[in-house]
């Protein structure tokens, strides 16, 4: 076994560093003396926020560029929910690479039956439903809602909590949901009072991706 710390690298496609501190603090608890080092970063010239199909289309190939000259890294997380760039990432690096909404949707099937995701704005929404035909898990979809947040709403606005419990309870009650996703990186930190008051599982997806990063490194040292 090689006893060289191993580096999980998290890459947060925007330049808006509040979310990058975001990632980090709600990431904390994953950091033990035997474990990974976890490094999270901004992609510098990406947009200050990720809320268009054009923004993700801007940093697919800064984020290939990015993981492709990154060097003593054993496993990548592009830590934004529509998983921009994950497959061109994944043809740059020969290590593992996660996409957190992909990691979100595989953990929420884990826990439940029926997994709600709530979404920043509704033009969001089209975007992810096509990602989840995409993996062939609409059967497992009670539905999505928008939260009308942007994403540095969703980090630190005034009454962003209110805005993610509403959008709860209607994929609780509406809907049917038993699990709920949050669909973006920044509201991660209201992860644990949300499912404290809504009594169902609530993933963050960027723990979701870390978690499977790690145990992927945890494999690959046993062999």
């Amino acid at each position: 076994m090689d006893n060289q710390q191993q580096h999980i690298l998290v890459i947060n496609p925007n330049s808006d560093e509040s979310v990058t501190e975001g990632m980090i603090r709600e990431l904390k608890g994953f950091h033990f003396s035997e474990g990974p080092r976890i490094e999270c970063v901004s992609l510098s010239d990406g947009p200050f926020g990720i809320e268009s199909q054009a923004d993700i289309e801007a940093v697919t190939l800064p984020l290939r560029k990015m993981v492709s000259e990154s060097r003593n890294v054993d496993a990548f997380v592009i830590a934004c929910y529509s998983d921009p760039g994950l497959h061109v990432c994944r043809e740059a690096s020969e290590k593992p690479v996660f996409g957190i909404q992909e990691c979100g949707v595989l953990t929420a099937m884990s826990l439940g039956d029926r997994f709600g995701v709530i979404a920043l704005q509704e033009r969001s929404i089209r975007r992810h439903l096509r990602y989840l035909r995409q993996m062939g898990v609409m059967e497992r979809l009670a539905g999505e809602r928008a939260a009308g947040l942007s994403v540095r709403e969703s980090v630190s606005g005034k009454g962003t909590f209110e805005k993610l419990l509403k959008a709860a309870k209607q994929l609780r009650d509406s809907d049917q949901a038993d699990t709920i996703i949050l669909g973006c990186a920044g509201m991660a930190a209201h992860r644990a009072k949300l499912e404290l008051v809504i009594g169902i599982p609530v993933i963050a997806p960027v723990q979701a991706a870390v978690s499977m990063a790690m145990h992927s490194l945890l494999i690959t040292r046993q062999h």
